[in-house]
């Protein structure tokens, strides 16, 4: 396997030492390297990824030096435009280094949201013009890296390395997550679906969310009716609002999570201006990336009540227990939407949290069943 920090040296050797991007599970090690490494001005956590390639471009511009992007290969849908309209060699000719976790790797079992993007993913860098090198656990890693770097000085445009699944040997950050909170995303889940009224339509955002809240349902004997967004991230809130305006008479609550509310943010705005009195939308803040190694969001430093209501949403409410949560509920429940409630919560799970049993197909129909449709 190769050492985070052998891995950073070399870059930092090949005069690469900016970093940018959105954690992956699969750069874990690598991102808490740099973390607990750099100081803050040579590495940002971004919202999303076309946010990372755009303060690569600015950096470039200010110092005419390239700089690294991470990513999970789902965020190459957020990254399309910033790489075909911005750095592109037909464009502004911009270099930036790609570090992508190949998640749903052909041969490589993965949950069902990460097969078809780890399918294309490869043809999706080709069709974008961005030159791939394969990075795995038995790499000459310098050698992969110098003649990336190579290319990417020739071509004056990005390059990519697609990291394989256990590629990077382990490394624990100096220091834990933050903790905001004692309360659980678990035990917060469970307050919440124990006050909600039984025919509410949760939509649930991707992650330790939609698992536990699929979990929540089967220990108490209940048949599954949540829409589940096993991927998507950041457009369970964007979901919630069709269902919600389509449906008027039907009460949509979207829990939500900081990391996933940051990255389509906008998404909140036109939420605050839609007038959906029947949507609750439900941000479980925990500050972090917690699904994909804990790395601290900025959620923590903003005021998220401002936001909102500057935004448009008619109320909003915060809890940080199971009793203050029970007794705010009747308030929020009565308000006219659409409401944010804030919920802070702690970092963690159960460590033997399983995953959905069903297919997101049977998923989407149970959820469709529970609206009441008999025809799908």
């Amino acid at each position: 396997m190769i050492s985070p920090a052998d891995f950073f040296t070399e870059l930092d050797k090949l005069r690469i030492n900016f970093f940018t991007g959105v954690p992956d599970s699969l750069l874990q090690s690598f991102c808490a390297y740099i973390e607990d490494t750099l100081p803050k001005s040579q590495h940002t956590i971004t919202a999303n990824e076309g946010n990372a390639l755009a303060m690569a471009a600015g950096y470039y511009l200010g110092t005419g030096k390239p700089a690294c992007v991470y990513m999970q290969n789902s965020g190459l849908g957020n990254v399309v435009n910033p790489l075909t309209s911005l750095t592109d060699a037909e464009v502004y000719r911009i270099p930036a280094l790609l570090v992508i976790g190949w998640r749903g790797e052909p041969g490589v079992k993965d949950e069902p949201q990460h097969v078809k993007q780890g399918r294309i993913t490869p043809q999706m860098l080709e069709l974008l013009g961005v030159p791939y090198f394969s990075l795995n656990a038995q790499s000459d890693f310098q050698d992969v890296l110098l003649q990336a770097i190579t290319i990417m000085q020739q071509a004056q445009s990005p390059v990519a390395l697609l990291v394989h699944k256990d590629t990077f040997s382990s490394y624990k950050p100096a220091q834990d997550s933050a903790t905001f909170s004692t309360f659980s995303r678990e035990a917060a889940l469970k307050t919440l679906l124990l006050l909600s009224e039984a025919d509410t339509a949760m939509i649930a955002t991707t992650g330790k969310t939609s698992r536990e809240l699929y979990e929540l349902r089967e220990q108490a004997g209940q048949s599954q009716r949540d829409f589940l967004t096993v991927g998507s991230m950041g457009h369970a809130s964007s979901i919630a609002l069709g269902l919600a305006l389509s449906r008027p008479d039907q009460k949509v609550t979207c829990l939500d999570g900081d990391g996933a509310l940051l990255m389509h943010l906008g998404a909140a705005a036109i939420i605050g201006q839609s007038k959906a009195s029947n949507l609750l939308h439900v941000v479980l803040n925990n500050c972090a990336h917690e699904s994909v190694g804990g790395q601290q969001t900025v959620a923590g430093d903003i005021d998220l009540q401002s936001m909102a209501l500057a935004l448009g949403y008619g109320h909003y409410f915060k809890a940080s227990s199971a009793e203050e949560l029970e007794l705010l509920w009747p308030e929020c429940a009565a308000a006219t939407g659409p409401n944010l409630l804030e919920i802070s919560i702690a970092c963690g799970s159960r460590a033997n949290l399983a995953r959905p049993k069903s297919t997101p197909e049977q998923n989407k129909l149970a959820f469709m069943e529970h609206l009441g449709h008999v025809n799908h």
